[in-house]
């Protein structure tokens, strides 16, 4: 089962972080980075650059209005996101507890959505028009 996971960044980014800090902090996570690879549980992922390179698209009146920055003013922004592969969301929940990442802000988890029978479906449309 594939579950994404978002990892939100909190007061401790790495701006605030000594170098020291860093250091220690990207040791830790590349040896947590290697045990996922290793088990088969890390399909993808990257960090993200800061919100306030983002834009965001709504639709209003017609038309898509697009505004720089995150969706909302918050204390947390979307620091980046992991691919996952395990048996349950008990899995991916312990498995993302041992992220170093979490110390900093918060992780959510969401199971990817099955969306075989849409594809059967987009298939079978484009078998008739072709």
């Amino acid at each position: 089962m594939k579950f994404v996971c978002l990892s939100y960044l909190g007061p401790i980014t790495w701006n605030t972080m000594s170098d020291e800090d860093r250091k220690a902090s990207m040791a830790e996570f590349f040896a947590y980075d290697a045990e996922l690879r290793k088990n088969g549980h890390l399909i993808g992922g990257e960090g993200l650059q800061s919100a306030t390179t983002a834009a965001t698209l709504r639709y209003k009146s017609g038309k898509v209005v697009v505004t720089d920055g995150p969706y909302a003013e918050t204390k947390e922004q979307l620091g980046g996101y992991f691919i996952l592969e395990a048996d349950d969301m008990n899995q991916a929940v312990e498995l993302m507890s041992r992220n170093p990442a979490v110390r900093g802000g918060a992780i959510e988890i969401r199971p990817v959505a099955d969306t075989s029978a849409m594809q059967a479906e987009r298939e079978r449309l484009a078998a008739r028009t072709t």
